[in-house]
């Protein structure tokens, strides 16, 4: 007899409680189960996107206000507002944005997808990633939650709200729009090839995104305030009821820049450069692997049969081919 372990068939007293080996099924709210499910996975969706933008344009706006609050409070005092770029200023904004838009997206990306943009999501959309009605109500809750981050952050801190999106003195409309395009474009390109994309390092697409976004921010915040987002600057302009006569190249910049980014992903799947990667791989870690394997694996077969090159086993052959259609599948 083990003392240790416990009787199967133990004595119960009056007012003893018995311990069950099975535990009792977890509780689950039924929540929108008695929804269809196409319904209920476009509001997951909308709900998904509407917090993701409101916490990602939040700690962006948020950054992004006490950044312009010093740089203004340090141009009253010395009396004077300079026309030339505050270098920290505008890596500080960048970095917010960058950083806000990685975290959120690494979070909300199983649940809505992450997108925050409706440039980016029309992108996804031209390219049938998202179909066209998740789309559109996806893009109203980024504008609900982009107006919503917006009203927070005005409320929460003091002073004038300094988050909207202006061009530079120097920068007239048509280069505001053509740099929003462009920008807006790297941004759009980088999230086709990182996330639409499937491949081994998906997971860390959200960093690829959140630097992408960096690296723009970098180049545009001085010129033209940055926005690649038309949530990004709809939502301040709302809340401050100030519309400039160009905020329109805030809508038409990220759309064309949606437009730039899909034709020239189209055009690198219309060239199929997979055969380019695989030979790539394989030449620079298997020199001694002949080229008919290549052009089977990259779905390309020859009438010529596949053997080992000599001092190559059949082992390792089987192997090696085993990895390739794993790698490139």
């Amino acid at each position: 007899m083990n003392i240790n372990r416990p009787a199967d068939n133990p004595i119960v007293l009056p007012g003893m409680r018995v311990k069950t080996s099975e535990r009792p099924p977890p509780r689950r709210v039924h929540g929108l189960g008695w929804l269809p499910t196409n319904l209920r996975n476009h509001i997951i969706a909308m709900l998904g996107e509407l917090v993701g933008t409101f916490l990602f344009l939040f700690f962006a706006f948020a950054a992004t206000q006490v950044a312009n609050a010093a740089a203004a409070g340090a141009a009253i005092n010395n009396g004077s507002a300079s026309q030339y770029p505050n270098v920290a200023v505008l890596l500080y904004i960048s970095l917010a944005f960058g950083f806000s838009l990685a975290v959120n997206v690494w979070v909300f990306f199983r649940i809505s997808g992450g997108l925050f943009n409706p440039a980016v999501t029309l992108g996804l959309c031209l390219i049938g990633a998202v179909g066209w009605i998740r789309g559109a109500l996806v893009m109203f809750a980024q504008m609900v939650g982009a107006i919503a981050a917006a009203g927070v952050v005005s409320c929460l801190f003091p002073g004038p709200l300094r988050v909207r999106t202006v061009l530079s003195s120097n920068t007239s409309v048509v280069r505001g729009l053509f740099i929003e395009m462009f920008l807006t474009a790297l941004l759009i390109f980088t999230i086709f090839m990182l996330a639409a994309e499937k491949h081994k390092g998906t997971f860390l697409a959200p960093v690829g995104i959140g630097l992408s976004l960096f690296v723009a921010e970098l180049a545009g915040v001085f010129f033209t305030g940055g926005s690649l987002n038309p949530a990004r600057s709809f939502g301040p302009d709302v809340i401050l009821h100030t519309f400039n006569g160009y905020h329109w190249i805030y809508w038409v910049g990220p759309a064309l820049g949606a437009l730039l980014a899909v034709a020239l992903y189209r055009l690198i799947k219309a060239l199929d450069p997979r055969i380019y990667n695989c030979a790539e791989v394989i030449f620079s870690e298997l020199p001694s692997l002949t080229v008919d394997l290549i052009v089977y694996w990259a779905g390309r077969p020859t009438t010529k049969p596949l053997v080992p090159r000599k001092g190559l086993s059949a082992s390792s052959f089987d192997s090696i081919s085993s990895k390739i259609a794993v790698r490139f599948a």
